[in-house]
């Protein structure tokens, strides 16, 4: 079956430039992509965005990085999420990032349409033993409640610091063929 019009939004909940994150999102990209699906990876530190304040909404809409975040959001069919876990939740900056992208925009608007019908799949990778996992339940319950279909296979590379090679790959193949393997299987349950 092809899947050349099936459209994939990869990022990470991480700013950081070294993210272990940001690397584990692009294995699975790759394999989204050798899966025949057009995939954006992008960068959220790209996308700037003041704390979420329903006064400052009001008072002055979205901010055009959040309207440009949520453009990209609605022209792709599903998401590859990388979750850094702090304190046992995903990061703040992805909180923001969804807050943000889910208001709706223009007068009849339907509600959460960046999210409502899209397909995700989440991973996480972390110097701990757990590898981030926990942050990726609450991810996993926040989007399913926003209409997404959350891939049930979501992975967690624990002991992160000594998993990735210096070109930003896993040591381990049949880890590295299983995080490539969910970008695939995302692209598989896309029904056009």
């Amino acid at each position: 079956m092809t899947h050349n019009n099936v459209k994939i939004l990869a990022f990470a909940g991480s700013s950081r430039t070294a993210s272990l994150n940001k690397k584990l999102v692009a294995i699975a990209a790759k394999g989204a992509t050798d899966a025949g699906a057009d995939v954006t990876l992008i960068d959220l530190r790209d996308f700037p965005m003041p704390l979420y304040d329903g006064d400052d909404e009001a008072a002055n809409g979205l901010p055009e990085n959040a309207l440009k975040l949520k453009k990209l959001m609605r022209e792709h069919h599903g998401f590859l999420i990388a979750s850094p876990e702090y304190n046992s939740g995903y990061s703040a900056l992805l909180k923001n990032a969804i807050d943000w992208t889910s208001r709706v925009s223009s007068k009849g608007e339907p509600p959460l349409q960046a999210f409502a019908g899209k397909t995700a799949s989440l991973m996480a990778a972390a110097p701990g033993a757990l590898g981030g996992l926990r942050g990726l339940y609450q991810l996993r319950a926040l989007l399913m409640n926003m209409n997404v279909f959350v891939h049930p296979n979501m992975r967690a590379v624990g002991n992160a610091l000594q998993q990735f090679d210096e070109s930003g790959g896993l040591n381990d193949r049949d880890l590295q063929s299983a995080i490539e393997m969910l970008g695939a299987q995302t692209v598989s349950s896309i029904h056009l």
